[in-house]
């Protein structure tokens, strides 16, 4: 055999074959991809210019340029409390990246990662290919959120790390406070990693709470991955960045410098830009449409929590007795509207819907959906 054999094991993404499939098919109103429907604002775009006119298009450095590397941590020390000095920050081509190298860095073949369930499908996909084991806890039941027992039960001797995404993609929920006690009294008693992906952590419409990094007293097993992609409406420009130990980032900065070798010099400049700039109006007119949709929802009888973060909804279908596949496929193939099946997060009984789309996207595929629904 000549290709390796890790690369059989990982599934195309499940979510993109839908999205091209309801394409393929005509669907007019899609509700699929978490792309925010905003365009870059115009500041950050000046930066990259100005950049680019002064010539900043050498090599940067592996772990990115200093400068904002040093204004990563004034915005994280601002805007989330923890203070990380320069050389513990890793500039990368998007979280994705990010995630990809801290778990390339970690895993052994057999180590196991805890996941919970409803969940991203990145994480799945490269902990296989690294030779990992994911082990999954279903929080479907609970209102999204973690018990201690569930927790422990995931919990041997081969535990290497546990991803968690707050606010949560598909869900929209945000991690208790409770939750992020029972991963953390577990982290201090069982020692190992937290891989928290943040890329929505901008992006909270109601009392922002401080996430899994405020517990600085187990930084050394802390690692954290940030986009710029969905607070500043930046997908395309592919920037991120990774927060960890100077000795667990000494060997990340290797995976990373052999993958990209570096970040695209002139971007940074506008990251630096970014961070500074206030996305307000673009969190406000997420929640209002957040309001929206989960009131147009509850009227039709669906049964769904309300969003706390991010700019997803997840309402249950299982009472209506179809696969979240056939659920979907059905609504595209009759009514022209594309929702992202549960089963692309491990979670058949639901449906995520994006409401990063303009209101008549919004109005039309909603009116479609009660219309079908009606059907069923």
């Amino acid at each position: 055999m000549l290709l390796n054999q890790q690369v059989y094991k990982i599934e195309e993404s499940l979510i993109r074959k839908f999205n091209t499939f309801a394409n393929d098919v005509g669907a007019k109103w899609l509700l699929t991809l978490g792309e925010p429907d905003f365009t870059t604002p115009e500041i950050i775009k000046n930066a990259c210019k100005t950049a680019l006119q002064e010539n900043k298009t050498k090599y940067a450095p592996t772990s990115g340029n200093f400068d904002f590397r040093q204004a990563i941590c004034e915005f994280e020390a601002r805007v989330n409390q923890i203070h990380y000095e320069a050389d513990e920050v890793m500039v990368t081509t998007g979280s994705t990246e990010a995630i990809t190298a801290a778990i390339l860095t970690m895993l052994n073949p057999g180590d196991e990662v805890i996941i919970l369930t409803p969940t991203y499908p990145l994480y799945r996909q490269i902990v296989t290919f690294a030779g990992g084991k994911i082990i999954s806890i279903d929080t479907s039941k609970y209102d999204f959120q973690l018990t201690t027992s569930m927790l422990e039960k995931a919990i041997t001797d081969r535990t290497k790390a546990i991803i968690l995404t707050s606010p949560n993609n598909p869900t929209g929920s945000i991690l208790s406070d409770e939750s992020l006690e029972i991963v953390y009294q577990a982290v201090r008693k069982h020692q190992f990693f937290v891989l928290s992906d943040e890329c929505y952590n901008q992006i909270v419409y109601e009392q922002r709470r401080l996430g899994i990094s405020k517990y600085q007293d187990i930084r050394d097993y802390l690692i954290i991955c940030q986009s710029l992609s969905k607070p500043y409406a930046m997908p395309g420009w592919r920037i991120g960045y990774l927060l960890a130990s100077k000795s667990f980032l000494e060997h990340a900065l290797k995976v990373h410098q052999y993958m990209v070798v570096c970040v695209n010099t002139f971007i940074q400049d506008a990251g630096i830009v970014a961070l500074a700039y206030d996305s307000k109006e673009m969190v406000d007119s997420y929640r209002e449409r957040r309001d929206y949709v989960y009131e147009r929802l509850i009227e039709m009888g669906m049964e769904v929590l309300k969003p706390e973060g991010a700019f997803y909804m997840f309402p249950s279908i299982k009472k209506y007795g179809l696969s979240s596949w056939e659920f979907c496929q059905r609504l595209v193939e009759e009514e022209h509207v594309a929702f992202i099946p549960g089963i692309c997060f491990e979670a058949d009984d639901f449906i995520r819907i994006s409401y990063c789309v303009d209101w008549e996207t919004l109005e039309q595929a909603l009116n479609r959906l009660a219309a079908f629904l009606k059907k069923l």
